[in-house]
């Protein structure tokens, strides 16, 4: 998630793993190029795991696991909280379909306004330093 222009890359896969894990900063540096990619994570074992490759076009950010005020994702789902509270699927698949539409249907104004907070925005700048 971009929160200076609400540009996103989201991907389901069925296990946090460090294959996954490589699997998914191996697309997201696919998705964009031609830039230098943020990747925000915790510390969780697949995401420190010594057999990553982190492409040059990504760089990895660690921050803390308990600080959601630091994921723009979570903003995104708190909004999103609504059209899920009530939903009932008769199946996983449905309600994971139901999900990727939701998160499809985002559109990137929605999506900057909801993640592109002054501190937040701040620190990725001082990052990039």
């Amino acid at each position: 998630m971009a929160p200076t222009t609400g540009e996103r890359f989201f991907l389901e896969l069925p296990y946090r793993n460090a294959e996954n894990c490589q699997i998914l900063i191996d697309l997201f540096a696919e998705a964009f190029p031609d830039r230098l990619n943020l990747r925000r994570l915790d510390n969780r074992g697949a995401h420190t795991a010594q057999r990553l490759t982190i492409p040059a076009n990504v760089c990895l950010v660690f921050l803390p696991p308990y600080g959601p005020e630091l994921n723009p994702l979570e903003r995104v789902w708190r909004d999103l909280q609504e059209a899920l509270a009530w939903l009932q699927c008769p199946n996983l698949a449905m309600q994971q379909d139901y999900v990727a539409t939701l998160l499809r249907g985002c559109e990137a104004a929605t999506l900057q306004a909801l993640t592109g907070y002054p501190y937040l925005v701040e620190a990725i700048h001082a990052l990039r330093l």
